[in-house]
């Protein structure tokens, strides 16, 4: 998430009512995640064991529960609660503002684009020429769809990241300040949902296709002309390069890639990174001529016991 303007280090710090190291005038372009952090930006981190992580990234202000040494060049705000205070952040710079309009007065809405009844479109919104956006379908504040898009009835663009800290007292939901982007003539099926990133953007590249009831979670960034088939659950922080097809009913772990070209059968788990170009079946993932070539071994474990029982 980008600022709207520059704020100072000492800016960011009486937002926060918290201690920094670093001069006052220490220049703030935004905030991000650890795995999509840029020059300029505020990450946190509020676990020793990702300490040297967020110190040694990109992030050009570390927000730490921690006084530590300051990395060269960089500067610290000082916190009890990292996770309190960059959910602080989120909400000063991207608040929740209500509408009571079914389409917002500041949404921006293409050439050709027809928008069925009893749509929701919110706060901020851009939507491309000659899309299709069929009845019941709720795009939620400062989402952007690209030109040719068709989202049909039922589908969710941007709501909350599946994101939480477990607190002594319950849940505590880190906050959504990030966008869902679709590219080009995307297809999206019925009864889709495509979370907000949390700070950055779910992506869905140009020409990609959802088949109906698929789930992406935040953070995801799907490459251009995958075809992804019905009650397939992506998790978030994702990536999906292009041209993969994943066939009905595939699971995904968070932070894992799958590789250009890659087919993921029905029903399969990807537990892990995979590379592109391959074919890949089961739980746990593997190639599917292996996997295949298992499922056939398996059943001939009856035969050969009854073998061993005549001997």
């Amino acid at each position: 998430m980008k600022f709207p303007t520059t704020f100072s280090l000492k800016q960011i710090a009486d937002i926060l009512s918290c201690e920094y190291v670093g001069q006052d005038d220490y220049p703030v372009l935004g905030m991000n995640e650890i795995h999509v952090v840029v020059n300029g930006d505020i990450v946190f981190v509020d676990h020793p064991k990702y300490y040297d992580k967020a110190l040694e990234s990109k992030a050009s202000v570390i927000l730490i529960n921690k006084k530590v040494d300051c990395p060269e060049g960089k500067a610290l705000l000082i916190s009890d609660d990292p996770f309190r205070d960059f959910n602080k952040l989120t909400t000063f710079f991207q608040p929740f503002v209500p509408n009571s309009q079914t389409i917002a007065a500041t949404a921006k809405i293409g050439k050709d684009t027809v928008i069925q009844p009893n749509c929701f479109i919110g706060n901020n919104v851009e939507i491309g020429n000659n899309c299709l956006i069929h009845s019941n379908v709720t795009i939620y504040d400062n989402c952007v769809v690209g030109n040719n898009v068709t989202i049909h009835a039922g589908s969710v663009l941007g709501a909350d990241a599946f994101y939480y800290k477990k607190r002594p007292e319950g849940f505590d939901k880190l906050i959504s300040g990030g966008r869902v982007v679709l590219k080009d003539n995307v297809d999206i099926g019925a009864l889709c949902t495509i979370d907000r990133g949390v700070t950055g953007d779910t992506t869905i590249g140009f020409g990609t296709k959802l088949d109906n009831q698929v789930h992406v979670g935040h953070d995801t960034v799907i490459g251009e002309k995958c075809l992804i088939a019905s009650q397939t659950g992506i998790a978030g922080c994702v990536i999906i390069e292009d041209e993969v097809t994943i066939w009905g009913q595939v699971g995904t772990n968070s932070g894992i890639t799958i590789g250009a070209k890659a087919v993921i059968m029905g029903q399969t788990g990807v537990t892990k990174s995979v590379k592109g170009g391959k074919s890949y079946f089961g739980t746990p993932i593997e190639e599917s001529r292996e996997k295949l070539k298992q499922l056939a071994y398996i059943k001939k474990i009856p035969e050969i016991i009854k073998k061993m029982d005549k001997k």
